[in-house]
């Protein structure tokens, strides 16, 4: 019963819809925005009046994987087995407002 449960909620989690940004343009405003989103992360607003904020939307991190292949197989490899370092950056979501307040533009991006 209680896997069955896990796997729905797991289920549930993974259909959650992304929202469509290009959609809200001209209607959403700041202030739903960090109603929804929370405050953002780093905002500034420039001498006409547009707001641009920034939300991590996703938080990144590092993990290590076995390079495939036996030690001594590769030039330099020598002693012991070799790990890669990956790193997935964090993601963050760019919402532009204008000056009435209302979005101009969205960005998600990496870093």
């Amino acid at each position: 019963m209680v896997g069955a449960l896990a796997l729905a909620l797991l289920l549930a989690g993974c259909a959650t819809p992304q929202v469509d940004w290009n959609a809200r343009i001209g209607q959403y405003t700041f202030d739903q925005a960090v109603i929804e989103l929370g405050p953002p992360d780093k905002q500034a607003k420039l001498q006409d009046g547009t707001v641009i904020a920034e939300w991590l939307v996703g938080r990144g991190y590092h993990y290590a994987s076995p390079a495939f292949g036996f030690p001594g197989c590769y030039p330099g490899w020598i002693y012991g087995p070799a790990y890669f370092d990956n790193r997935v950056p964090d993601r963050f979501l760019r919402l532009t407002f204008g000056p009435d307040g209302k979005l101009e533009s969205s960005r998600r991006f990496a870093r």
